[in-house]
């Protein structure tokens, strides 16, 4: 027989469903994901350390796991609800299912669960914490526990997430330092592929320890949780500005942001999914872009020293920064896809042209 699970959320909204992953509970930040494909991606993201992920397509794992797609050595959720779990996928690449997966890896999920529902509770009522628990549950004592979960807190989540000691990437001539707060690998493999030696520095790291590896360019990576729970990041990039080009990715976005004077806020819902509709200002041109974010940078509060370069034309908060006299920019998205759209690469070859106009000088 099939055995029960709930997920039982801060607010004591119940959703109950099918156990399809580790027997047991977790606790964390329950989010949904609208990308339709890269399942396997989304569950060894960095950033979502700490949160139970939704995901609002109806059927998972129709082409299983495989050994290629993985953004890190293991899953990054803390639990993970579908409609329907593919039991037997079928992909040329597959070595197994995705089922397996999380057994093997002890992350508890959920399917049969009514998605759809999940999601417009939490469009409306913003996301929140919750408890996923399979088997024998006292679900009213469920109840009490969710309310009393303390929220996320990036400065647990990102130490779960970065590298202890720095390593090297062996590439070509050019060398990038990627200050790692959860790195995603696809930025890793992207950056590799046009010729870089990578650097991999841990989120302590000071901008000292950053330039000791004579960088022609840094990238900040994005990671899970609020910027604002991470103020030494904060401080080793504003150190960075004017020594070298600096490219911020989503959480490395807010850190710049924050490196400058600027402020950030929460999202009520946060943006999750692959198909995000990004305007370039400069440009007039719109993006489709791949996003996985909380939190926001506030517009208004940014210095005279940066500009705007991108808005989501969703809601019409901030996804791309500049600044008028240095080479640094950043953007609130992932140009590395992985999943979802490629629009974006080309971010990457404006940060290759910066790297190289540095070396020459």
């Amino acid at each position: 027989m099939p055995v029960r699970g709930y997920l039982v959320l801060a607010d004591g909204t119940v959703y109950s469903g099918e156990a399809f992953g580790y027997p047991g509970r977790c606790h964390g930040e329950v989010v949904f994901n609208t990308s339709m494909t890269g399942y396997q991606e989304i569950l060894t993201d960095p950033s979502y350390c700490g949160q139970i992920v939704t995901l609002t397509y109806p059927l998972i794992g129709n082409y299983g796991v495989n050994a290629e797609d993985f953004e890190s050595e293991r899953p990054r959720v803390a639990g993970f609800i579908v409609h329907q779990a593919c039991s037997h996928p079928s992909n040329w690449r597959a070595t197994g299912t995705i089922e397996q997966y999380l057994q093997e890896n002890h992350i508890p999920a959920l399917q049969g669960v009514d998605t759809r529902a999940l999601t417009r509770h939490l469009r409306r009522q913003g996301t929140m914490r919750g408890i996923l628990a399979t088997g024998e549950v006292d679900v009213e004592g469920l109840k009490a526990l969710a309310a009393a979960e303390p929220p996320l807190s990036g400065n647990r989540l990102v130490p779960a997430v970065t590298n202890t000691k720095p390593f090297t990437v062996d590439g070509g001539e050019r060398r990038i330092a990627l200050y790692n707060f959860g790195v995603k690998e696809n930025i890793i493999r992207w950056l590799h592929r046009e010729g870089c030696t990578v650097t991999v520095m841990p989120a302590r790291s000071t901008a000292a320890d950053i330039l000791a590896v004579h960088p022609d360019g840094v990238v900040v990576s994005n990671g899970p949780g609020d910027p604002k729970d991470v103020p030494y990041g904060v401080a080793t990039v504003r150190e960075l500005l004017g020594r070298v080009p600096v490219m911020g990715i989503c959480l490395g976005h807010q850190l710049l942001a924050l490196a400058l004077g600027g402020d950030t806020y929460k999202l009520p819902f946060g943006h999750r999914g692959g198909n995000h509709p990004v305007k370039d200002l400069n440009t007039g041109r719109v993006y489709i872009t791949s996003q996985n974010h909380g939190y926001a940078v506030k517009a208004v509060s940014l210095p005279d020293t940066a500009f705007v370069s991108h808005i989501n034309l969703n809601d019409g908060t901030v996804e791309g920064l500049r600044l008028r006299e240095l080479p640094v920019f950043s953007v609130q998205y992932h140009p590395e896809s992985s999943p979802g759209p490629t629009d974006s690469e080309y971010l990457f070859h404006d940060f290759i042209k910066l790297v190289d106009a540095h070396r020459g000088q």
